[in-house]
């Protein structure tokens, strides 16, 4: 089963990724942008997500995929860590959020992070 560990682990494996505390819990940046959020309960996480493919994730995979009532207004979204399918999909998912948090000049030196690339 995949843990809070692994998206610790996977997270601080990308470019210029910080861990930092922030409303009590761990929180994930790259050139102080936060891309991942791990809430007390660590059953699940947020991810950067434009709203309009964030509807299109909880319409296709709900039991994957939501947003609680006071997230509704911003551009992320939470992703059950049980319902994930295996490490690869974690972190296809987690490069997908550095990627939209991360400068350009990051992501264009680092093309090989990118979903579905090997290596994490």
């Amino acid at each position: 089963m995949i843990e809070a560990d692994d998206i610790r682990r996977i997270a601080l494996s990308l470019p210029e990724t910080t861990e930092k505390e922030a409303w009590d819990m761990p929180t994930f940046r790259v050139a102080g942008k936060m891309y991942i959020t791990i809430p007390d309960d660590q059953t699940s996480f947020a991810v950067r997500c434009p709203r309009h493919e964030r509807t299109e994730l909880i319409a296709a995979e709900p039991e994957k995929f939501w947003v609680p009532p006071h997230e509704a207004s911003s551009a992320w979204v939470r992703v059950r860590l049980a319902a994930l399918e295996d490490l690869d999909e974690l972190r296809d998912i987690l490069v997908d959020s550095w990627r939209q948090a991360a400068p350009d000049r990051l992501v264009e030196e680092h093309p090989d992070l990118r979903p579905g690339a090997a290596g994490t």
